[in-house]
């Protein structure tokens, strides 16, 4: 099979993309500039799907806690198009293709569901429609909705935070733990919602591969984890002391109230369906997560 990676260029497009050619795709990548297996949005605007492309994937979006951003509407709106208007792109390609791929996989979020310190949430609970980020995901996904006359099947994984120690969440925060001052964010009790870098890309690996599988996978582990029992996680891996809490109010200050909810507040998700496909976490728990993530070099 032939894969068009959207957006295959940033953190985890890389891991998906070393995957699949493990596992025998030829992969093809979707950025802002050409090279080697790569092809630009405007190729993409202007000549359609390669002709071999079997399977197509959206992963593009601006990162929402970009610490060189501001949380103004400016960069809310660099924050839907990255994700709204490229996941359209790659959208009509493949409904305006003479020879549409057998399946689109897309990316979604599990600010979907609202957060909360008590209920559950799998692929079947509802959601998005109480902030900007649940309204983005929704947004989102209906950018990614082929009609039904296309005949392409469709997957749509909601991603929980990735951890990776070569990008993402870890690779903003591997300094201030390797010095002894990490530590819980807020008061420690929200739910973090995480998934290993190598699931997430295992995930959409497995949704192409597996003609059985359509609709909603959460892309979150099996194991339910609170911030503070992640923070304990990660300083234990490093042998290193977590007793340096930042204070909500120091998040909202940096990063402003609506975007500070992403890290103080979250949700309990379960990956009830992703499960029940056959998909088998490679990281299901926190304790061989960190241990991965731990040791940079």
């Amino acid at each position: 099979m032939s894969v068009l990676i959207g957006g295959g260029s940033g953190f985890i497009g890389r891991h998906l993309g070393l995957l699949l050619l493990e596992n025998g795709f030829k992969v093809t990548v979707v950025s802002r500039e050409s090279g080697p297996n790569k092809i630009t949005w405007t190729d993409l605007k202007q000549n359609g799907l390669p002709d071999d492309c079997t399977a197509v994937v959206s992963l593009a979006g601006e990162n929402i806690l970009n610490p060189r951003k501001r949380w103004n509407e400016s960069f809310k709106e660099i924050v839907r198009s990255s994700r709204i208007d490229t996941t359209k792109t790659l959208a009509a390609a493949i409904v305006n293709s003479s020879k549409p791929p057998k399946v689109f996989v897309s990316m979604s979020g599990v600010a979907y569901y609202k957060p909360s310190t008590t209920e559950e949430y799998d692929e079947d609970s509802p959601g998005g429609n109480y902030d900007f980020l649940s309204r983005l995901t929704v947004d989102w996904e209906k950018a990614a909705k082929l009609p039904a006359s296309s005949n392409v099947r469709q997957v749509t994984i909601r991603s929980g935070v990735v951890l990776g120690r070569d990008g993402g969440m870890i690779q903003q925060i591997y300094l201030p733990f390797f010095l002894g001052l990490g530590g819980r964010i807020g008061s420690g009790s929200q739910w973090f919602p995480w998934i290993h870098v190598a699931d997430i890309g295992g995930i959409f690996t497995h949704a192409i591969i597996n003609d059985n599988i359509s609709g909603i996978l959460n892309g979150v582990a099996p194991q339910a984890a609170t911030n503070l029992e992640f923070t304990k996680s990660l300083g234990s891996e490093m042998w290193r002391p977590t007793i340096f809490p930042i204070p909500g109010f120091v998040i909202n200050y940096l990063l402003g109230e609506e975007r500070g909810k992403v890290i103080l507040e979250g949700q309990k998700v379960i990956p009830k369906r992703t499960l029940e496909s056959g998909y088998k976490f490679v990281f299901p728990d926190l304790i061989s997560a960190c241990q991965n993530c731990a040791h940079m070099f």
